[in-house]
This record gives structure tokens, sequence and C-alpha cells, in this order.
């Protein structure tokens, strides 16, 4: 109330000064600009001059408010941007699962300086660059990948390594993978695309340097690291016999010490598996040391049972072969109804120059089971003791067998 008081009070106190200084005579205002001139009462011209004023005043708060508002245009302009970036990004994302590759890329590409992740944006284009086969695109894209991101370094480095790979560019790929290594010597991903690339490029030394990072880091499950890891040692040792027998081709006198030396540092799990037991020892027969082999093949035999192994022991002349019979003899006793066991005998026996012998040890066998290899050793040997007809009756069985011939009549003859 007492506010509204003194307001009128104000009022009338002006008012009352402007009446009474309209009484009196003031003079008049003249301006003068070029050829013009303009002449008015002081009342006019003061009146003139507060319009003026408040007019440059609203003037300058119209531009406060422009300016302070064009901010809020911005911000409703970039987050218009964003929304198209978001409803691209997803379109180009689901051109990528598709595989209509030149249009996820166009939408990758183009959304990604306005899109919440680029690094995702970039990434998934690169990959469409590849599968379209823009590869120095790719490139470009894993470039704009890392500048988007700080820190992307290992996710780009990661990317580029799977698409060289799956482009064959298995140089280019190892190259990345070792820089990622430097930086993250113990990342499982790095270590399982740096383990394909190797058996890409069948370098089996390098990957058996790599075989103790993968079982520690738990890179591979159990049963396909041990099955790798029984394929890197198989061909090293292949590798080792060439070696030897390039020796031999020069030196016929040269030793095997790459092979074995190679067998000391298989790793105790290898040394102890049939089936690279089996590869080491027919390696070693067939470079002419066959005396070795029947000894690793004594030693394993006797604590670890193995048909394969028991066939190739067989086959093999060691230096004492009534011995070697003998010692297969005894295994009989715990395994009298063995094939395999009683085909080795067979053919030890023949070693022993034992005919008869052999000849009930493959009869044995075949009655057990009967097998093409036991036939034709049979087979054979009596076409040797002037059995021909015997030798051929079991030749024909084994061909109907092996053929499955149907039962049909044939003549008597």
């Amino acid at each position: 109330m007492i506010r509204v008081l003194l307001i009128v009070l104000v009022a009338l106190l002006i008012g009352t000064g402007l009446a009474l200084g309209l009484q009196y005579d003031l003079g008049y205002i003249r301006v003068s600009f070029g050829n013009y001139l303009v002449e008015t009462n002081f009342w006019v011209g003061l009146g003139l001059l507060v319009v003026i004023t408040l007019l440059i005043q609203l003037a300058i708060s119209l531009l406060r408010r422009m300016r302070r508002s064009g901010g809020a245009v911005k911000s409703w302009l970039s987050r218009g941007n964003k929304r198209r970036a978001r409803r691209r990004t997803t379109s180009g994302l689901l051109a990528l699962a598709e595989g209509n590759w030149p249009r996820a890329r166009k939408l990758l590409t183009t959304s990604a300086s306005n899109a919440d992740t680029p690094l995702i944006n970039y990434l998934a284009a690169a990959q469409a660059s590849f599968e379209c086969g823009d590869y120095d695109g790719v490139e470009d894209l894993l470039r704009q990948a890392f500048e988007s991101t700080p820190g992307s370094d290992m996710a780009v480095g990661i990317t580029q390594a799977q698409l060289q790979l799956a482009g064959n560019r298995l140089e280019q790929a190892l190259a990345t993978l070792i820089r990622l290594r430097k930086q993250s010597p113990h990342h499982p991903f790095v270590l399982k695309l740096l383990k394909n690339t190797y058996l890409k490029l069948e370098d089996w030394r390098e990957l058996a340097k790599l075989l103790p990072e993968l079982k520690k880091h738990d890179v591979l499950p159990e049963s396909e690291f041990h099955e790798l890891q029984r394929q890197v040692w198989h061909n090293l040792l292949e590798s080792a016999a060439e070696d030897c027998l390039r020796r031999r081709q020069e030196d016929p006198e040269a030793s095997l010490e790459p092979l074995t030396r190679l067998w000391d540092e298989l790793p105790g799990y290898l040394r102890r598996d049939e089936y690279t037991i089996r590869d080491y020892a027919r390696l070693l027969a067939s470079l002419g040391d066959e005396a070795q082999t029947e000894t690793l093949l004594r030693k394993v035999l006797r604590n670890h049972w193995s048909d394969e192994l028991i066939n190739l022991y067989g086959r093999i002349e060691g230096q004492h072969p009534d011995e070697q019979l003998i010692m297969a003899e005894q295994w009989l006793k715990d395994r009298p109804n063995n094939p395999e066991l009683l085909l080795a005998l067979g053919r030890l026996s023949l070693r022993n120059e034992l005919w008869g012998k052999a000849r009930e040890y493959f009869e044995t066998s075949l009655r057990l089971r009967r097998s093409r290899e036991t036939l034709a050793e049979l087979s054979r040997l009596n076409a040797h003791m002037g059995e021909e007809e015997i030798s051929i009756k079991l030749m024909m069985q084994g061909l109907a067998k092996d053929n499955s011939l149907p039962e049909l009549p044939m003549p008597k003859a």
C-alpha cells in the first residue's frame, strides 16, 4: 500500500513539474544535417529524445535475447543432428548385418561425426569396406576410428588384424599383432589371433614358443589346446626328419641329432602321447634307425599298451629279432586274443624264419578279426610255402570283401 502511494506521489510531482515547465518558453531545438533542417519545441524535442533512447535500449535488449537464444538454437540443431545420426547408425548396422555392404558403409561413415560412439561407426564401416574389397578404404576408416576416440588403439588394432587375416594378408596381420602384443603381452584375443596367423603361415617354431602363453591364459579349450600342441610338434618332428634326410644324402654317416634333440625338447605330456610316439618312431625307422625305434617302442609298450604301436613294433627289425619275438610273446600272456599283437608276432616269427609259427599266428589273428593286412600277410606266406591254391583263395576272399561283392551263383570247378 505504501509502495502504491509513493508511486502516485512521484507521478503527481512529475506531472506538476511538467505543467509548470510548459508555462515557460524554454526556446526551441534546431538540428541541421546535410540539406535538411529540423526545428521543434524544446519539450517536443525532449520527448523525442526520450523515445529514441527507449528504442535504442529496446533494440539492445532484443539483440541480447537473440544472442542467448542462438545458443539454444544451436543446441536444438545439435540434438536433431544426433537423433538423425543415431537413426542412420542403426540403419547402417542393420545393413551390415544383412550384407548390404555399400549402403552400410555410406550410412555409417556419414553419421559418424555426430554419432554418440563414432568409434563403432568407423570400425563397422571398415568391416563393410573390407567386404566391398576396398582395402585402401579400410585403412582410411581405421585411421579415422583411431583419431575419433582416445585410447582406442587396441580395439582398432585388433579389428585391423582380423581384417588383414581374413584377407589373407598374413605378413601385415603378423606385424600388427606383434605390435599389439608389445602393448598388451597377455591379451587373450591377441594371443588367439597370433596363433591363427602362425597356423596359416605354418610357422611351427613360433607356435611352439607361443604354446605356453596359450595354456597359461586359457586361450583355448583344453582339448583344442592338446590337439594344437600335437599338431605343432608333429610338424616340427617332420621338419627335423627332413633336415636329417638332407644331411644323410650328403653324408650317409650323418647322425640323427636334429630329430633326437627335438624329441628331448618335447613337453612331458607329448612324450607319453601315443600319436606323437608313433610319429617319432616312424620317422626314426624311415631314416634307418630301426634299432633305436625298437628300443623306444619296447619301453613304451611295457607301460602303455597301444594297438597302433604294436603294429609298428612288428614291422621294424631290432638288433636282436629273437629277443624281440620273446618280448612280444610275453605280452601275449596278458593279451591272448589281441589280433594286432598276433599279427605282429607273425611278422616277428618271419624275421626269425619260423614259417609254421608265423602262419599259425596269422591264422589266429584272422579268426579274431578279418583284416585286409593280416589276409595279405597269410596269403603271401602260403604262396612262398608252395601252397598257391590256398594263397589265391585267400586273396580272392580279400578282394571280394574289400569290394563288397554280393553273393551270386558261380560255376563249379
